[in-house]
């Protein structure tokens, strides 16, 4: 009797999980490689206005942002509503542009600082005068290559 008892041969055989490692660590360096990291936390609100000429920048890594805007929610009752200056992480004043200017420059390699460029981004309801201290102070220090961040006319091509 024993001769006649069918075995399950309808079993699933296991997966092979020999090159799942290899598969995730793949994964994980595609991610890596491909993802940018914010460098610094905007502090300000800022919107763009519109641009009329455009310009890309061939190397990122040799800008430095100036971000220029009212402090969001979470900064306005310690900063107020009026317009404020971010230099990194961090709200400073026009006196404070300088030493910025000269750490960014010490950050660099002594090829690439005369290629250094200072992109303001300043919201469009900033006034006027705010942007020209910077401006004036950037000259100072003879950091004379400014950029304006803007946004990109859907009718400019």
């Amino acid at each position: 009797m024993a001769k006649f008892i069918k075995k399950d041969k309808g079993d699933i055989p296991a997966i092979g999980t020999a090159s799942l490692p290899d598969i995730v660590f793949m994964i994980l360096m595609f991610f890596m490689v491909t993802t940018n990291m914010r460098q610094t936390e905007r502090k300000v609100k800022v919107t763009i206005p519109q641009a009329t000429e455009i310009a890309k920048l061939e190397r990122k890594d040799l800008s430095s942002y100036i971000y220029v805007g009212t402090p969001t929610q979470q900064y306005v009752s310690q900063y107020g509503t009026e317009s404020r200056i971010q230099l990194n992480d961090s709200f400073r004043t026009t006196d404070d542009i300088r030493d910025f200017i000269a750490a960014e420059r010490e950050n660099l390699s002594e090829a690439d600082r005369p290629f250094m460029t200072v992109n303001i981004k300043a919201d469009q309801d900033t006034r006027m005068g705010i942007v020209t201290d910077i401006k004036q102070e950037l000259r100072r220090c003879s950091a004379l290559k400014i950029m304006y961040g803007a946004r990109k006319d859907s009718s400019v091509k």
